[in-house]
């Protein structure tokens, strides 16, 4: 199973969701593959990967598809291990933002979907966590997987970006990969104390559009997490939210 995290607007938890996503199927026991294609890297920061010039990266991927890094390497040589148990990293680098024109203008959209294909074989579950916009990678990551949530933060700009969002991958669907599943709507940051969340949180019910039964709560110990890059899960087991993120990979996994 491979599954994008997904949304056109930034700060809404993608690289959080994916990360603790992928921590918890790999509490379970299972082989479990973080891909990061955002340049920014947060996913591999809190999944406790430094960068560094020796480490093969997805930018490295890419630059082999087009030719520039001319090394030939098998896909499992991109992937590289966590300090945390059956969990696996394929880093991201600021070197994506400088390859995005070359590859679009060469199409290599599939290229990513012909290495997952491969590293399937290899691990249980795949977690991708994509850029805030609908660019190359977004779109590379939305043909290559099986199914996508989008995050939701409680802000009304989330939720009137929501439906130009799946405009954009249904038509992707249509064209490039028709098996793709929508798998819902992650409510993230959720205050149940507070008026507005709960209102747009209906808003959406009522537009017929895929609510998650698996809320995330709003807490500190989430941003603790991060500076400690210890997946919350693996950070505070007992934490709720940690339990949150729990229920979530059940009812999209299991």
């Amino acid at each position: 199973m491979i599954t994008v995290v997904f949304n056109q607007k930034g700060g809404v938890g993608k690289s959080t969701i994916s990360t603790n996503l992928a921590a918890i199927s790999a509490q379970k026991g299972l082989k479990t593959l973080l891909v990061d294609l955002d340049s920014q890297g947060n996913s591999t920061h809190y999944a406790g990967i430094d960068v560094n010039k020796d480490l093969l990266t997805v930018a490295d991927m890419f630059k082999q598809v087009v030719g520039i890094f001319r090394t030939p390497n098998k896909p499992i040589e991109f992937v590289h291990p966590t300090p945390f148990e059956n969990l696996f990293v394929m880093p991201a680098s600021g070197d994506l933002a400088d390859l995005e024109r070359e590859l679009e203008a060469r199409y290599k959209m599939f290229k990513l979907r012909d290495t997952l294909k491969e590293l399937s074989k290899s691990f249980d579950h795949i977690f991708i966590d994509t850029p805030p916009n609908f660019n190359f990678y977004s779109k590379a990551a939305l043909i290559a997987a099986t199914g996508f949530i989008v995050p939701f933060d409680c802000d009304d700009f989330s939720a009137q970006a929501i439906h130009r969002l799946l405009d954009n991958v249904m038509e992707l669907k249509n064209d490039h990969n028709p098996n793709l599943s929508f798998q819902g709507v992650v409510i993230n940051q959720f205050n149940s104390q507070a008026n507005l969340p709960a209102a747009l949180v209906q808003q959406l019910k009522d537009e017929g559009l895929p609510v998650l039964k698996s809320y995330i709560s709003a807490t500190v110990k989430v941003k603790e997490s991060h500076s400690k890059r210890t997946p919350l899960p693996l950070y505070l087991a007992k934490h709720k939210v940690s339990a949150q993120f729990a229920d979530l990979f059940e009812e999209l996994c299991v």
